[in-house]
């Protein structure tokens, strides 16, 4: 659960609910993921992906927290055979944040094959195995905690049962390859940029509305578990105004666990520190390197990085492990185009 079922307005079609969002080095450039309708909610009349809606992943290139590179994919309605088009479109500059900006078509394509520009650009969409893993009751159990400002009480629990609970679930994944020169000009290697993405549904009025917005993994998890109108307010709105809507509540809530845990002489100080880390809600990563979203440093975030015990970890100043990893995950990532476990 980095991002999955984190607000009511998600829940409401899960084909725009973004579970999670990978940005990581590939065989060719940056990779840029997300993970849409998970198989957890159980079976819908149309699985994949809105033919209402727009997936759209952000770049911010001078640290602003505004986009400047918009890539936004559509998709038309399944065929026959439960496959989709779409139409992979690229908006540079100011228009980056217009949602009604047409931008230039880089592709269009069908599900389940790889699509690929003349620059270079590649595209792949369909159903995948889910290469996220959570533990149930710590997670209940975190979100009890900074709900209630205490220490996380995993009474009657061991890590001998600890399980995963999206063992043998699937998603619909949709991967962006991006040549470096695509996505930061001249300015290669060492480039830092910063990435998010949004799914958003087509008003009645001619709009659009933002459903899911999605940077750093597990800041909903953290904070919204059992605050509703909290978890729709965090997918709507834009990063740059992320702490000035959100901090004081966020850092709130961390200050109080971690005054419970005891492990700061200034838990205030400690979680503004945090919340200044997390917002505004923007995935950080440097061009051409290696992803890692660790304890020490956030770049990216690659497909086997244990994000729950690092932001468990850091969020409460104490550590925190949720007993298992990336061997739980029953379809394994490959390390070629798409990455993602594809499924049947």
């Amino acid at each position: 659960m980095s991002h999955h079922l984190d607000s009511p307005l998600a829940r409401q079609d899960i084909r725009l609910d973004i579970t999670d969002l990978y940005v990581f080095r590939g065989e060719v450039g940056t990779v840029l993921a997300i993970n849409v309708c998970h198989s957890i909610f159980g079976p819908i009349p149309a699985p994949g992906y809105h033919p209402e809606g727009m997936y759209e992943f952000k770049v911010d290139l001078d640290g602003d927290a505004v986009e400047d590179i918009t890539f936004r994919v559509t998709f038309e309605e399944r065929d026959e055979h439960g496959q989709q088009g779409f139409v992979l479109r690229k908006i540079d500059g100011p228009a980056a944040t217009d949602p009604h900006a047409q931008g230039s078509v880089l592709v269009k394509g069908k599900t389940n094959e790889v699509s690929m520009a003349p620059s270079g650009i590649r595209i792949w969409a369909g159903k995948a195995g889910d290469p996220f893993w959570i533990e149930p009751d710590v997670l209940h159990a975190v979100g009890h905690a900074f709900e209630d400002g205490a220490k996380i009480n995993l009474a009657g629990w061991s890590l001998a049962a600890a399980k995963n609970l999206f063992a043998g679930h699937t998603v619909y994944s949709i991967v962006l390859e991006v040549p470096d020169g695509d996505l930061v000009g001249e300015s290669v290697i060492g480039k830092e940029v910063g990435v998010w993405a949004v799914a958003t549904l087509a008003t009645d009025a001619g709009g659009w509305r933002s459903i899911n917005r999605v940077g750093l993994p597990m800041i909903h998890p953290l904070f919204t578990q059992f605050n509703e109108d909290l978890g729709n307010r965090l997918n709507a709105g834009r990063p740059a105004d992320d702490l000035t809507t959100h901090g004081e509540a966020v850092t709130a809530a961390v200050a109080a666990v971690v005054a419970a845990y005891g492990t700061a002489e200034d838990p205030r100080g400690y979680a503004e520190q945090v919340t200044r880390r997390i917002f505004p809600n923007i995935l950080p990563y440097t061009v051409g390197t290696r992803a890692v979203f660790g304890f020490a440093h956030w770049n990216g975030r690659s497909l086997t990085d244990n994000a729950p015990d690092v932001m468990y970890s850091i969020a409460t100043n104490a550590p925190v492990a949720q007993g298992v990893g990336k061997e739980s995950v029953t379809s394994q990532p490959i390390d070629n185009f798409p990455y993602v476990g594809v499924a049947g």
